[in-house]
């Protein structure tokens, strides 16, 4: 058996003072491997059972937009190298506040791959919305 040429790269945990780390028992909010950024769901959870926005669908929007690109950031990379991501809403007809922060974000024409899903609930009461996304580092440039 021929032995590999090329060592694995190894996964790497990001962190920014930015974004409040979750209990590192249950889930990290950022790893990298190689250039592709993983972030977990970023919601607009304040720490303390409230939310950032309080109950406007653009303002928890704009909340979790600006906890991702700190995360892209701390991982070296810019809201253009992010590729996908995946948004959870309790109420699909808050769409437009959502486009709305999302306009804010992304370049024109560098607006990642997305799936919108409406939910029940998310996991803390009050939430109105969760994103989470996956960035390859340099790829946006």
């Amino acid at each position: 058996m021929k032995e590999r040429e090329t060592e694995m790269p190894k996964m790497k945990k990001i962190t920014t003072p930015k974004v409040p780390e979750p209990n590192p028992a249950i889930f990290d909010n950022c790893r990298v491997v190689g250039d592709t950024v993983y972030m977990a769901g970023m919601t607009a959870g304040d720490g303390k059972g409230g939310a950032v926005g309080g109950d406007s669908m653009y303002g928890q929007a704009k909340e979790c937009f600006r906890k991702i690109k700190d995360l892209v950031e701390a991982a070296g990379g810019t809201t253009n190298d992010i590729m996908k991501m995946t948004i959870y809403v309790t109420d699909i007809g808050g769409r437009p506040d959502l486009g709305r922060a999302r306009g804010e974000v992304f370049s024109p024409g560098k607006a990642p791959c997305s799936t919108l899903v409406e939910v029940k609930s998310l996991a803390q009461p009050g939430l109105k919305i969760e994103i989470d996304a996956t960035a390859v580092l340099g790829a946006g440039n």
